[in-house]
């Protein structure tokens, strides 16, 4: 198992990477933590025609989980998780359907889930993870 939320970030801290490789890498930091966490991770960065994008799709125990990462160089900056605005969450349940109408079940427990990694050049990552952030409708939580 790689344990690659628990290595420092590969870049200095005068030199953040562009917006494209953070999120890249800030991804592969939460998937390594959930697996850690014990979720199944089942698919990374799951497109289906132009409903959005899942981040990544995993199972905690009987739940399917959609989880957004969000990741930031500067701890300054604000939570990121302030970017799920009610239009992203409504492109993540779209997302979401999606998936359930491709297994051709609707009945499945299913929870959505954000994942903020800071990721400060030479240091550990610093993630939190809110389980439940939003449900399936707006409005609702599941946790």
């Amino acid at each position: 198992m790689h344990l690659l939320h628990r290595l420092n970030c590969p870049w200095s801290s005068e030199t953040p990477p562009d917006r494209a490789r953070l999120g890249e890498y800030g991804e592969l930091v939460a998937a390594s933590y959930l697996r850690a966490q014990g979720l199944k991770v089942l698919y990374r960065n799951f497109r289906y025609g132009n409903s959005g994008e899942l981040d990544i799709v995993c199972r905690d125990r009987n739940i399917l989980v959609a989880c957004e990462v969000k990741s930031s160089a500067s701890p300054s900056s604000g939570a990121p998780m302030r970017a799920v605005d009610r239009a992203k969450r409504d492109l993540l349940r779209r997302g979401l359907r999606n998936w359930l109408q491709l297994l051709k079940r609707d009945d499945i427990p299913t929870r959505f889930d954000i994942v903020e990694v800071y990721l400060i050049g030479g240091k550990k990552p610093e993630i939190h993870h809110h389980k439940g952030a939003f449900g399936m409708h707006e409005g609702a939580h599941h946790y």
